[in-house]
């Protein structure tokens, strides 16, 4: 799907669903702000205290991968959300950042060694 998925059409699908619920009237930029926030943190959850060789074991089971998945969803769902209430294209928000990154951090001078 992610190849025939663009962003606005995910936008759309998050609209399509926040729209007849009514809950774009609490959809401020701060209380999105804090869900993504929140919401990272429970991704971060399935992490915590855990070495990245365990990770790779927990990750073989499709049951945790999928809360896991379920927990990414929920964070770009509120991001989609919040670029909606903003205004903000994020093609050409991650791209403008891209190119800032790009110019601090040039190949030459931000590869770390093998």
């Amino acid at each position: 799907m992610d190849r025939d998925t663009t962003v606005e059409r995910l936008r759309s699908q998050v609209c399509e669903f926040r729209d007849p619920r009514d809950w774009l009237r609490y959809d401020t930029p701060r209380s999105l702000a804090i869900s993504i926030s929140v919401e990272a943190a429970e991704l971060l959850e399935h992490f915590q205290w855990r070495t990245d060789e365990q990770m790779r074991e927990v990750l073989k089971d499709n049951f945790r991968k999928n809360e896991i998945s379920d927990e990414l969803a929920d964070v770009i769902i509120f991001c989609l959300g919040f670029s909606d209430v903003l205004g903000i294209d994020i093609s050409e928000a991650i791209a403008q950042k891209l190119r800032k990154t790009g110019e601090k951090y040039p190949v030459t001078e931000a590869k770390l060694p093998a």
